[in-house]
């Protein structure tokens, strides 16, 4: 049977029961979301295989939400649109996009390239699930860390917190972007709690190896070195 899950971002509400009984008779997992934002958030803390992402959203736009995506993920992603605009189609493959689709569609036409991306990105994936800066090793099936061999326990956030800093290694992170994407867009609590966490990562692995991975950028945020 089918388990893949594939996250429907669209407004049109009838459009977007139309599709997931569709998956659903081809056996996917369908789940579904009619707001630019609130689709965003049920990506970034929820496991899915392929998102189908619609342009012309509420709140946040598809674009958008593809270009937050594009930061911290490589899951393949299809756009909709009802409007046949080069730019469009340019802007969203520019971005990110793995394939594009102008409604109205063929539902078959659709499943197809459903299916290719789908087979493209486990292709990729068999040897994209480990992580790794140095002797630093991250298993994302796992959920492990370790340094040398040596197991390092963190939490779920503090996983994230430096799957986010090796995914986007030598690159400097804000604080305000790592909170966006570890704690959500809705987090409405104190920047520090960045600090706090960043302090954890480094006595679990800075100070315990004495192997210094995480630097600071005064007035600026964060970033993880590969050396």
């Amino acid at each position: 049977m089918n388990e893949q899950k594939i996250l429907i971002i669209e407004d049109e509400v009838k459009i977007a029961r139309f599709l997931e009984l569709e998956l659903k008779y081809e056996g996917y997992i369908v789940s579904q979301s009619h707001d630019g934002r609130e689709g965003l958030d049920k990506a970034m803390n929820e496991a899915f295989d392929l998102i189908l992402l619609d342009i012309m959203l509420p709140s946040l736009n598809g674009l958008e939400v593809l270009r937050r995506l594009r930061q911290v993920s490589d899951i393949p992603i299809i756009m909709l649109t009802a409007k046949d605009e080069i730019m469009d189609k340019v802007t969203g493959l520019d971005i990110g996009a793995n394939d594009y689709m102008t409604k109205p569609f063929a539902i078959e036409e659709l499943l197809a390239r459903i299916r290719t991306a789908l087979k493209k990105n486990t292709q990729v994936n068999k040897s994209s699930n480990i992580l790794s800066v140095g002797e630093l090793i991250i298993d994302l099936d796992q959920h492990m860390v370790s340094f040398n061999n040596n197991s390092i326990d963190l939490t779920k956030t503090e996983f994230d917190l430096l799957k986010l800093l090796v995914d986007n290694k030598n690159i400097v992170l804000t604080r305000n972007k790592i909170i966006d994407i570890v704690w959500g867009y809705e987090y409405m609590g104190d920047t520090n709690v960045v600090d706090v966490y960043i302090r954890y990562l480094r006595s679990k692995i800075d100070d315990r190896f004495s192997k210094k991975f995480i630097y600071t950028v005064r007035g600026v945020g964060y970033l993880l070195k590969d050396e």
